[in-house]
């Protein structure tokens, strides 16, 4: 065998001198502008945050509390990849109750749902494999499948007199055969926008004919406010499919019981994939923290009346924000169905990150740039509403003088 040619002392010295720098797909990933808005407002004061996708209230007590009994408890070791089995049993519980029969190897805990939506990617996406989405969408359902090296295409909702609304023929015409996955977030952020149960059936039976995975990002499924009387979710891809064909469903505690910081999410799965994404797991967190798995247990079994009251005091934020932005000259807000955003527009508003960039720094309101959501929301502003209003009608006032400048 014969020796490789040794490097020149001039090769070596470039190679030192050489910036160093990640792969070219991570080095091109796009940066949060969500981030790149709050950043202009560190420092500024009375900044009236609606940027990011939290309420401005604490995770409720009953939760708080059953996390510090854990740790009283010594709830602090290693855990099992999938999670403790009392949180899976009552997680497939919930499930069932909402959605219809579903086993407990259905269902694994994750450390977050982005931690979920990425571990459902690395199970069916990889390097080469075509993967759709459905924009403007929270850009992490983006860029995970491209960290893999998947070639990302994106079929955009339409903006309509109805709000936002989704072209299925279009949707279809883009999943060909050779498409690995689709991905789709409804209710959706940031438009709210949710996926109606028939165009979920057309979509469904299109992906069963060629063999197309279907992950489903439903974090926002308890804040629907439709119009199907004593709905308690947003129709739900696990509704009319079964739990062992193509289909992952990505949840989150984040939303419904206001658990943003604690980082626990789930997912529902074919049970023929639930060994392979504990190795997964186990590459990547290895487990949800304990103490953390404890309260989602409670989280889950106590936690109705919650959410249910927090879904009540949300939609009518919504309604409050909706009517007080349509009463602003030159901005045109439609009501949104599910989640806890407004995606509207300004008037000639045509670069979306400079105007939030302008709203912190004059008016000192904190919005996220529609260009966040990818080149199909340039043009419109996301703004949180999940806070009092009081809150909500500080935030217009200071908007509306802004405005008359």
């Amino acid at each position: 065998m014969s020796a490789a040619p040794a490097l020149s002392s001039t090769m070596r010295s470039t190679m030192r001198s050489a910036p160093l720098s990640a792969r070219d797909v991570v080095h091109n990933l796009r940066a949060s502008r969500i981030r790149e808005v709050a950043n202009a407002g560190i420092g500024l004061p009375d900044v009236l945050p609606f940027w990011f996708g939290e309420s401005d209230q604490v995770t409720p007590a009953f939760i708080r509390d059953a996390a510090s009994r854990a740790l009283a408890d010594g709830a602090t070791f290693y855990t099992h990849n999938l999670g403790i089995l009392p949180l899976r049993e009552a997680l497939a519980a919930y499930a069932t109750r909402l959605h219809g029969a579903t086993a407990v190897d259905h269902v694994v805990v994750t450390s977050a749902g982005v931690n979920a939506l990425m571990l459902a990617a690395q199970l069916v996406a990889g390097p080469g494999d075509r993967v759709v989405a459905v924009t403007p969408l929270w850009p992490n359902l983006v860029e995970i499948p491209r960290i893999l090296g998947a070639n990302v295409e994106t079929v955009s909702l339409d903006y309509t007199e109805q709000g936002w609304t989704l072209d299925v023929d279009k949707l279809l015409a883009a999943l060909t055969p050779d498409t690995r996955a689709v991905m789709i977030n409804s209710p959706n952020n940031p438009t709210g926008w949710v996926m109606p149960r028939a165009a979920q059936q057309v979509v469904l039976d299109h992906c069963r004919r060629h063999g197309i995975w279907i992950i489903a990002d439903e974090v926002y499924e308890r804040l629907y406010y439709g119009n199907d009387s004593g709905a308690l979710t947003a129709p739900s891809f696990l509704d009319i499919a079964t739990r062992d064909e193509r289909v992952i469903c990505v949840n989150s505690f984040s939303k419904a019981w206001l658990m943003t910081g604690w980082r626990l999410g789930w997912m529902v799965l074919p049970s023929s994939l639930t060994a392979d994404l504990g190795k997964l797991i186990e590459y990547n967190t290895s487990c949800a923290p304990s103490f953390v798995q404890e309260a989602g247990v409670v989280a889950v079994r106590e936690g109705e009346s919650f959410t249910q009251d927090l879904v009540a005091r949300t939609r009518q934020a919504r309604d409050h924000l909706v009517g007080a932005l349509s009463s602003l000259p030159g901005v045109d807000a439609r009501v949104p169905d599910g989640a806890m955003y407004v995606f509207f527009r300004f008037d000639g508003a045509t670069d979306s990150l400079a105007l939030c960039k302008t709203l912190v720094r004059e008016a000192r309101i904190g919005l996220a740039p529609g260009s966040a959501f990818g080149d199909e929301g340039e043009g419109f502003v996301r703004w949180c509403y999940a806070c009092d209003v009081a809150r909500l009608d500080e935030g217009v006032a200071r908007l509306r003088r802004y405005l008359s400048r």
